[in-house]
Formats: C-alpha cells, structure tokens, sequence
C-alpha cells in the first residue's frame, strides 16, 4: 500500500487518536496523509481487490505525530510487523493463530518475561450497557480505559466522570469489572454474572473468550496470557477480540534508568473495516497482530549496552591488506576476484595504508580475516590469510 493516501482513507478509523494522523496537501491541493498503520490500508486493499481470504505479514513503515521518546522506542517514523488473517472462519481458529505468533515471536526473541493481555470488545461494551453509559459514549469511555496501564484508577475515573460526563454511580460500577483479571475461571464467572448474562453482546464475547482460552491451551500458551477486562485499546475499528502483549521486567542490574517501552504487540479483530471501503459495504472478517520493531529494539540495545559485549556491525568476511606502498592494484585486482566469488570483502580507501591500521580495523569491525598481499607474495603468487583473533597465517 503506498505510504500517502487520501485522507479520508484514514479518517474515522482512529477515534481519539485520529489527532496523531500526519495531513499533506500535495500541489494540486488534494488531502492526503501519511499511513498511521498498516492494518486501514490494507482493509481497502482487500475491498478494492474484492479479495475475501488471505493471509500475510507486512513489514513497512508508519508515522504519527506523537512526542517521541526515544528511549522508551518512540518515534514519528517506525517499523510494524503486521500479521493477517482475513476470511470468513469458525470462531476463535484464526485469533488463536494470531496469538501463538506473538507468543512465538516474544519467546523466541527471549527479551524476558512478558505478558499478553486479551479482552473483547463485546464484553467492555456489554460492561458499559449494565452499568448504564449510552451506546454514544461507549467509545470514548473505551479510549478512557486503555489508559488504565498508565494511570492508577482514580485518575481514570475522574476523566470519566470530568471530561466524558459519566455519572459517579456509572465510574464506580464500570470499576468494579475493569479492574478484573484471570484465566478460565473468570470467563465461567462473568458468565454466571446475573447482569452480565442478560447482555447479547457480552455473553457473544464471553462465549467466543472460553472458546479461545480451550484453543490456547491446546497451544499450551495459556501460562503467558490473562483475561483482562482493564484492555480496551483505543482504536476505533475493534470489533471483536483485542489483545497486547507487554513485557513484565526490564529492571536490570547494570542500567541506571530501566527501560520501560510499554506495550511491544497488539492487535484485535476488525470485522467491519472492509466494509468502509467496500462499495456496496460487504463486510469482510479480519484478525491481525502488530509488532513494534523498535520498541524491542530499544531493549534488545539497552541489554547489550549493560553486557558490555562488542557486537559485529558488518558481515565482511576478509579485510583486503597490503604491507607496503605502491600495492593499490594488487589491491584492487584481489578484492574483485573476491567479490565476483561472492565472497564479502572489504578494503581501506587508503592508496597506502599502514598494516597496522588496517588490521586494527579488522579488530574494531569484528572482521574474521585478513588477506595480506605483499611484493614477496606476488613474486611468489600467493596471499597470506592471517586469523585477526588467533593471529596464525597461512600462505595459499
């Protein structure tokens, strides 16, 4: 999908967010603006390609004008990892996929301990319909409870009742269920909940929510993930299930400053975004998950700045070297040779560079080798390979 597209493309898809979208006015003074993610595009790739089944990931970049901060893996331009399942499936088989990947992928990057947090959308709005909040306000006050992992209860609360104009009695009651968290046995709970049990949407989503959890234990995930109903995620286009994995400790001995980059995964299902953009509003079912590449890049950064440990900047196999002066074409003629062989080769853009600086090069860079071609080598057609650890050379 292009990095520019019109702006009602994007708009109405967000919600409060809506306000980090980059606008442009190209020349001809059409309204475009900057892809926010890359799940909008590809909802109106599907409907404009009137594509109903398909599965892919997307590695592509995104921009919001949000305040950086750089140390938590904040940026204005960054990397997603987008993972989809679009088409019409039995319930829960494809969210559960989606899972498992993030699962996978956390695990495998063995960035610590970390948590995924699964909700539904279905189930919060059902939460609000008991407690009393008009349909009107049900996304807004979701936007007010994504804030939950930044910001104590109270503070919540008051936002509600301040500046959304919920009741007190509606805050306290929408309280008592977003502060819930837990496995399977909470779903059986929520599900016996005399108020609860009575709301359409919430018993759909409570129903489909045990489903997933059996789906997850069959993955053997379920150590790593918790129902909670705190999950809201701001976006607008959540229909159903939502989740977001965070990592539980960054608390390092060495750093000063632990790093704390929040939330490195997420997604949800988008069952009606398609539609958006479909002419005749065809709905087309999807499922997907986000990583934030350098959000876990910031960690990963951070634990090898506390190791010490020097880490290979490049993958030059040999460093081309020359001991005397006036070997520049020796130089040159070898490390051709060694390119048209495949072979990573590097040499100094020195017409007669010291041995010495070339093979301190090698050290700094991690460069495994050094091919070395001195006048005594070319009389005797050969190139002496030395070891820049081990020291040992050879002739060949």
């Amino acid at each position: 999908s292009p990095l520019a597209s019109a702006q009602e493309t994007l708009m109405g898809k967000y919600g409060e967010d809506a306000k980090l979208i980059y606008e442009l006015q190209d020349q001809g003074g059409e309204l475009l603006a900057l892809r926010y993610d890359l799940t909008v595009p590809f909802a109106r790739y599907l409907a404009m390609n009137k594509i109903t089944n398909i599965k892919r990931y997307h590695i592509a970049k995104v921009y919001r004008r949000d305040n950086p901060a750089m140390t938590r893996g904040r940026y204005r331009e960054f990397y997603q990892c987008d993972f989809d399942i679009a088409g019409q499936f039995d319930p829960m088989i494809p969210d559960a996929e989606c899972l498992k990947i993030v699962h996978e992928i956390l695990s495998d990057l063995q960035l610590g301990d970390f948590l995924i947090k699964v909700n539904d959308r279905r189930i919060l709005n059902g939460v609000f319909a008991v407690c009393g909040i008009p349909e009107s306000k049900f996304i807004t006050t979701c936007s007010t409870v994504d804030k939950l992992d930044k910001m104590p209860w109270e503070e919540v609360r008051s936002e509600m009742v301040g500046e959304k104009g919920l009741s007190p009695e509606a805050a306290d009651h929408i309280g008592e269920y977003v502060q819930l968290h837990g496995g399977l046995d909470l779903i059986e709970r929520l599900l016996q909940d005399p108020k609860l049990s009575q709301n359409k949407l919430a018993k759909e989503g409570l129903g489909d929510m045990k489903l997933l959890f059996e789906y997850l234990t069959l993955f053997g995930i379920t150590g790593k993930i918790s129902f909670d109903l705190s999950l809201a995620r701001g976006l607008d286009y959540y229909t159903g299930v939502i989740f977001e994995a965070v990592l539980l400790q960054q608390e390092n001995d060495h750093v000063e400053e632990p790093v704390s980059v929040g939330s490195v995964a997420g997604g949800g299902r988008y069952d009606g975004l398609v539609g958006m953009f479909d002419p005749k509003g065809r709905k087309g079912p999807c499922v997907g998950v986000s990583i934030g590449i350098e959000r876990i890049f910031s960690i990963l950064e951070q634990r090898v700045k506390a190791s010490g440990e020097k880490v290979r900047t490049t993958e030059t196999q040999v460093l081309v070297a020359t001991p005397q002066k006036h070997l520049l074409a020796a130089r040159l003629k070898l490390i051709s040779e060694l390119w048209d062989a495949g072979i990573k080769a590097e040499m100094l853009y020195k017409k007669d560079p010291k041995l010495l600086k070339q093979l301190q090069y090698c050290e700094d860079t991690g460069i495994p080798l050094a091919a070395i071609v001195g006048e005594q080598e070319l009389t005797d057609g050969v190139i002496k390979l030395r070891d820049v650890a081990t020291r040992e050379e050879v002739r060949m």
